[in-house]
């Protein structure tokens, strides 16, 4: 499979968001307006739908459901410690680490799910829609915990007024209540879905500076490591602890490298972090997810 060609059409709407907002009229003033809109309105319905409309078989992936969730919970763990590593510790801004840690651990549902249908058929689409249902939630919080704590926001009223983690919410009790999507709704839902990933990563290259990447070199290091190297053989280890099956294994180890989420920037620049900071390591990380990929994958041989 040609990963670098999958991965290329989030990667150029990133560049595409960078090259309108620096060399047109369509400036930083155009693209907050844009963040509020993806933010508020376009990712939450994009949640919404994905989780409502994929059916959840718990009893028959537990195994992978539980693979999943340790390693959303090993990946949290690698970041949230960071700041407290010998060495490393005095090399990490505290604000900086607080906003960019969810890079380490969020992924990219939307080339999750066209690579596991491509990689498993059906069948990777289902297992994929488990892992991205039981996931979301875990992570979302994990990612808005340590902006809220560190802004002293207070972390339930964060989590009350997060549209993301509110449309997911809302997504797993419709899709356990057997709730279904009415059909003549579906095709609006899934073309508002289609713009929010566009706009998401186009906003995402609007607010970018790559330079913003050196100032806290230690830390963009770090948060790569864990989400490209060390979660991909993090996961291998689960597929063994918990002896999947070879569909099970293929979907948990491309799931496990996948680049980072583009909400990552959308949502760090909403809560008042170093958005363009955050849209370097999404970018970087949309790189690099070649490569992790091809690493998780080549671990199946």
């Amino acid at each position: 499979m040609n990963f670098a060609q999958l991965l290329f059409p989030d990667f150029s709407l990133i560049l595409c968001g960078y090259l309108i907002c620096r060399y047109t009229a369509l400036d930083r003033t155009v693209w907050e307006q844009v963040e509020s809109l993806v933010y508020y309105v376009l990712f939450p319905v994009l949640l919404f739908h994905s989780i409502a409309r994929s059916p959840l078989d718990w009893g028959a992936a537990s195994g992978l459901i539980a693979a999943g969730l340790l390693l959303g919970l090993s990946g949290i763990a690698m970041a949230y410690v960071l700041p407290y590593l010998p060495f490393l510790g005095k090399h990490i801004d505290a604000r900086e680490h607080a906003g960019s840690a969810q890079v380490a651990f969020r992924f990219n549902s939307y080339i999750a799910l066209a690579l596991a249908e491509r990689l498993a058929g059906a069948q990777g689409l289902l297992l994929i829609a488990v892992l991205i249902g039981v996931s979301v939630p875990l992570l979302n919080v994990a990612a808005v915990w340590p902006m809220a704590r560190h802004a002293n926001t207070g972390f339930a009223r964060a989590l009350l007024k997060n549209p993301l983690i509110i449309a997911t919410a809302l997504g797993l009790c419709a899709n356990v209540a057997g709730l279904k999507i009415p059909v003549w709704i579906d095709p609006t839902l899934g073309r508002i879905g289609a713009a929010s990933l566009a706009l998401g990563l186009m906003a995402a290259g609007a607010g970018m500076r790559l330079g913003s990447l050196t100032e806290s070199k230690a830390l963009s290091v770090s948060l790569l490591c864990i989400k490209h190297l060390f979660m991909p053989l993090v996961a291998f280890g689960l597929s063994r602890a918990f002896k999947l099956d070879a569909t099970q294994t293929t979907v948990l180890l491309a799931f496990s490298a996948l680049p980072t989420a583009s909400s990552c920037y959308v949502l760090a620049s909403r809560m008042g972090y170093h958005g363009a900071y955050v849209a370097g390591l999404v970018t970087v990380s949309t790189v690099l997810g070649v490569a992790s990929l091809s690493l998780a994958l080549g671990l199946l041989r």
